[in-house]
């Protein structure tokens, strides 16, 4: 078989290998995730996208999302839009609006640009298996490196904690890799968890708050992630959802109607439509980076992991 052909793809400087299921010449093990995605000695990425045939012809493909540890994610919100926008580059579909499976369950986008997409990502919920001491409200308390964080638990498919701080200063002088792991396998998440951490920011110079064209609240919020499985990362979709639908809920915003939330990341900016049912839809941009071919040397290696 042809050596494994795969692009690299990148959201906000959150970037993936994707591979054609029916191009792949082995097993996407654990160990070697690990190995493609490492860095200096694989390709480096922050994980892989894996496209197949549908199983359901309802569905454009199924993806499945792989962290860089190799273990596998339900759901990202920039590996997803990553995906959407090469399923129509590589004319999987002409189609604006379609379906795809994933782990966690049937995404919705419809394509605006060349290089943008808004991803009906179903419903948040403060409740969930993932969290399972957790109160109705998702609220708890979670200990790392000496000091005890109150948090918001949210549910998009993937679990995410959500950590608010009171300033831009404190949020931006936190040691993410430090405090983080501590977070992400705390035994109160069985399946660990995404963390974020956000401040309000104004974005409307002086105004606490301005209208959306639907007449919906819109209000910012500068969040920091660290991804399950990756650490600190530039930006993730579901992280940015994530502390959304805390900020929206904490500040009782969607009440009435929802409402939209410009997120800025270390990456750049996303939008999070809240629903007042936390329906949510997450817009941004992917773009291609660069297509590439294993060696026969590399694939060789990869054959002889596990």
């Amino acid at each position: 078989m042809e050596r494994m052909k795969f692009e690299k793809w990148q959201a906000l400087g959150n970037d993936y290998l994707i591979v054609e299921r029916e191009k792949l010449a082995f097993e996407l093990t654990p160990a070697r995730i690990r190995r493609l995605c490492e860095g200096h000695f694989g390709i480096y990425a922050d994980g892989i996208l894996l496209l197949s045939p549908p199983a359901d012809p309802a569905h454009v493909a199924d993806l499945r999302i792989f962290n860089p540890d190799g273990s596998e994610a339900e759901l990202s919100g920039n590996g997803a839009r990553e995906a959407i926008l090469y399923l129509r580059h590589r004319g999987w579909t002409e189609a604006d609006s379609f379906a795809i499976h994933t782990e966690a369950g049937e995404i919705r986008p419809r394509i605006t640009g060349p290089d943008t997409c808004r991803v009906d990502m179903g419903h948040a919920s403060v409740t969930s298996g993932d969290f399972p001491t957790g109160p109705a409200d998702g609220r708890g308390e979670v200990g790392s490196t000496g000091r005890v964080w109150l948090f918001q638990h949210v549910s998009i498919g993937n679990p995410q904690c959500a950590i608010h701080v009171d300033s831009l200063e404190e949020l931006m002088a936190l040691d993410l890799p430090e405090i983080g792991p501590e977070i992400e396998g705390a035994a109160l998440f069985p399946n660990r968890t995404n963390v974020s951490w956000y401040t309000d920011i104004d974005l409307s110079r002086g105004q606490a708050a301005s209208i959306a064209p639907d007449g919906a609240p819109m209000t910012g919020i500068r969040a920091r992630i660290f991804e399950r499985g990756v650490g600190e990362t530039l930006s993730s979709g579901t992280g940015a959802t994530g502390a959304a639908v805390a900020h929206v809920r904490e500040r009782a915003l969607g009440v009435e109607g929802g409402a939209t939330v410009t997120v800025v990341l270390d990456g750049g900016e996303l939008q999070v439509e809240v629903g007042e049912d936390l329906g949510v839809n997450l817009t941004g941009w992917a773009r291609p980076v660069f297509v590439g071919q294993l060696s026969e040397e590399f694939e060789k290696e990869l054959h002889e992991t596990e």
